[in-house]
């Protein structure tokens, strides 16, 4: 059963369905289909049938091993039990009622195997969305989130109580690195090939069966993180794909540096690709990575197969300085931040803002950046006590979680802790009480920067009349000339 003469068996079982022509297919096997480009909306055309022929085959890549008998083995553990509420058995039950099979697939069949009480438990059928559809309206329940129809999901909510994302099984035959034209099946194998990692690709039956078409079991219990068949043309069909092998590899592997050499070849031939893939769903990644488990030595590999530069980051990458800080940040509390791990692979504050226009990162996470790329050089010169940093805080330009932020990003454990635990006063001044005194727009807000500072000179005793007292005096010396240590306001405009 192994081959391509394994493969052209399957994509030719008159079990496969579909609802949509491929004018493009040799005539060599009958499969009904029905085309969906993801994420965008389905282009639908008339219901045909289409051949798939040896290009469909060839774009598959080298058959997987694949194992003569699929239901593996049976669990029966706390975890799989854990997943049983009485919403799901009602789902179950309305699936076998019209005939059509259903099964937990994915990511929640690999955390049951690794003895974790799965998040979210995805489900796949044979039923396609039209079909669940018409069950569901018979049944009178509710669908939600209809944007998922598009690629095969429809997500009944249960009782009014638990909703439930079943898909329908596909197989993609037409891909660009982002998107996929689908063909809806009945078979389960066809499904599992068109999955990323073999961990990924197994399914669970609910009396307990372990349905493993390519030996994700195996890898499960070794802890070794594959792609499904040939990488090269898993990692094709979505680029995305390359950061999924580092963030699993991360999850499951006991080995900071095991990784299959077959597979990084693939990667470091096909990282370009990462430029077709939006900066969000690469940051969604990369922040998981950078915080899992050998984050560090992940991100170091990312740089080895020549990944950075696609992922915003500089192509040679500020190495020394993200070894350094990973190291220090162990002495921390966590949880740290994603960004800041990131923070030190940057050079300038000009690599921070190519970063965020490449991933598009939170206000938060792009004002950080930006912060800490320019005060870090001021630490130990300019900024040495706690009164330094309580100044710092005072700062229009400065919140009080990026001096702390700052503070662990320089090792300053002790500093950290007190200004940690340091209750800041309340300033006695504000505009209103410098408008009496003619001030007004960008004057006042520097004269109110410096009696900050003043008052934090004095350990925050001067009363308001005290600094009252001293406002002719700034006046005359700014000059309305911009406080040294003030931001580059055009490096944070957006």
């Amino acid at each position: 059963m192994h081959g391509a003469r394994c493969i052209s068996k399957i994509l030719i079982s008159p079990r496969a369905t579909a609802s949509i022509a491929f004018p493009f297919y040799q005539r060599t096997s009958k499969l009904k289909t029905f085309s969906s480009r993801m994420p965008s909306p389905p282009k639908l055309a008339k219901t045909a049938e289409s051949e798939l022929s040896a290009d469909i085959i060839k774009q598959l890549g080298n058959p997987p091993r694949m194992r003569e008998d699929p239901a593996l083995t049976k669990v029966d553990s706390d975890e799989f039990h854990s997943i049983f509420t009485p919403e799901l058995e009602a789902l179950v039950a309305l699936f076998k009622k019209y005939n059509y099979e259903l099964r937990i697939a994915g990511g929640a069949v690999r955390d049951i195997l690794m003895s974790i009480k799965p998040k979210d438990v995805d489900l796949a059928t044979t039923a396609t969305p039209d079909q669940m559809k018409d069950m569901f309206n018979k049944e009178e329940v509710r669908m939600i989130n209809a944007k998922g129809e598009k690629h095969g999901t429809i997500t009944p909510r249960i009782n009014n109580k638990e909703n439930f994302e079943v898909t329908t099984l596909r197989i993609d035959v037409r891909t660009d690195g982002r998107h996929a034209d689908v063909v809806f099946t009945t078979d389960w194998q066809l499904d599992a090939n068109r999955r990323d990692l073999t961990i990924n690709s197994m399914f669970l039956g609910f009396d307990g069966t372990v349905y493993d078409y390519f030996y994700g079991y195996d890898d499960v219990q070794q802890r070794r993180v594959v792609f499904v068949g040939d990488a090269d043309v898993r990692i094709k069909e979505d680029y995305l794909r390359i950061l999924r092998y580092f963030r699993f590899y991360g999850r499951i592997s006991p080995d900071a540096n095991a990784h299959d050499k077959a597979t990084l070849a693939a990667i470091k031939v096909n990282g370009s690709g990462l430029t077709r893939i939006s900066g969000e769903r690469i940051w969604a990644e990369l922040q998981k990575i950078v915080i899992g488990n050998f984050g560090r030595e992940l991100m170091l590999e990312m740089h080895s197969c020549g990944l950075t530069e696609f992922c915003g980051l500089p192509a040679q990458p500020n190495l020394t300085e993200f070894n350094r800080l990973c190291s220090d940040l162990a002495q921390f509390e966590p949880p740290h931040s994603p960004i800041l791990y990131i923070i030190g692979m940057l050079h300038s504050t000009e690599d921070a803002m190519k970063l965020h226009e490449r991933l598009k990162l939170s206000a938060y996470e792009r004002d950080l950046a930006l912060f800490i790329t320019q005060q870090r050089q001021r630490v130990d010169s300019e900024y040495t006590s706690l009164r330094d940093y309580q100044k710092l805080c005072l700062q229009p330009f400065a919140k009080r979680d990026f001096v702390e932020q700052l503070l662990k990003y320089a090792n300053k454990l002790e500093l950290y802790n007190q200004l940690k635990s340091w209750q800041t006063p309340i300033f006695p001044i504000n505009g209103n009480t410098l408008k009496s005194h003619g001030l007004a727009g960008k004057k006042m807000g520097m004269v109110l920067s410096e009696l900050r500072l003043l008052w934090a000179d004095s350990d925050f005793k001067l009363t308001a009349d005290e600094l009252l007292e001293k406002v002719p005096t700034i006046v005359e010396l700014l000059k309305l000339e911009s406080p040294p240590g003030s931001p580059n306001k055009k490096k944070r405009t957006l």
